[in-house]
């Protein structure tokens, strides 16, 4: 025989979990969708950076 105690546990449960997911779906929606800063002059250096390397000639090591 089950007790008021152990149904209101187990409604509670029921409860708690499509809350906990939708909390987690919440989160990831927000970090999924959060604006991203792009450095496109630190990426545009580190390209003639490379270039600049490839360049060069391969007797100096400098």
């Amino acid at each position: 025989m089950t007790t008021d105690w152990e149904n209101g546990m187990g409604a509670l449960a029921w409860w708690i979990i499509p809350l906990v997911a939708g909390l987690l779906a919440w989160v990831w929606v927000r970090w999924s969708g959060r604006t991203r800063t792009t450095a496109d002059s630190d990426s545009l250096a580190g390209y003639q950076r490379f270039r600049e390397a490839m360049e060069r000639d391969g007797s100096d090591p400098t």
